[in-house]
């Protein structure tokens, strides 16, 4: 599958219709090549000051086919998901799924994140959402540190949180726990049944 490349001088020689170009819009939905880099979702967006592209550049960046750029970057580990971009942007792009996507396929090629914090909370709570069929604040938070390698975060607000009943100290049974369950087990079922993302994309983008 071929991707746009970076040549010594810095030049950018980008492939239509690239095999991320096409996993992407198969998998949000969403027009890519809409988008005409007017700014508006990195100027409304919450966390851009934080993140290494913005969403304008990473948009650009599926637009290119710079696969290896776009996964590295923050940026899809620190969308919050607010739908502010998809909102304000006036080609009607839901820049929100294509962050998503993004996850997505980071996940599945098994990507290094550049916000491995962000990534382990991301698994911790579904898999705190497959077994107790809700989330398990105590059981999070002590999981989040220890597995984050920061044990002692926040530990000053422990007492104040127990002492409130703002954290049960055991996970609440829950009713249709066991359909979540299932949920889960049948999305597992689908995945392993799926060709890979990578191959996927590579086959479609060969047709065009």
């Amino acid at each position: 599958m071929k991707m746009a490349q970076l040549t010594p001088a810095g030049t950018i020689h980008p492939f239509p219709r690239s095999g991320l170009q096409v996993f992407v819009e198969s998998q949000s939905g969403q027009r890519v090549l809409r988008c005409y880099q007017c700014g508006k979702c990195t100027a409304g967006c919450p966390s851009a000051y934080a993140m290494d592209l913005g969403p304008r550049r990473v948009m650009r960046a599926i637009q290119l086919g710079l696969k290896d750029e776009v996964l590295a970057s923050s940026t899809i580990w620190l969308c919050l998901q607010c739908q502010t971009c998809s909102a304000r942007c006036p080609a009607e792009i839901g820049i929100a799924e294509v962050m998503e996507s993004l996850r997505l396929l980071a996940a599945a090629e098994r990507s290094r994140p550049a916000e491995r914090d962000v990534a382990l909370f991301h698994r911790l709570f579904r898999d705190l959402i497959r077994r107790w069929g809700r989330i398990y604040e105590l059981g999070l938070g002590a999981l989040y540190n220890l597995r984050g390698r920061h044990p002692f975060a926040n530990l000053g607000l422990l007492p104040h949180l127990l002492s409130r009943g703002k954290l049960p100290l055991l996970p609440q049974r829950t009713k249709g726990a066991s359909q979540v369950r299932a949920i889960f087990a049948r999305v597992r079922a689908a995945e392993r049944e799926a060709p890979p993302p990578e191959a996927k994309e590579g086959t479609d983008a060969s047709r065009q």
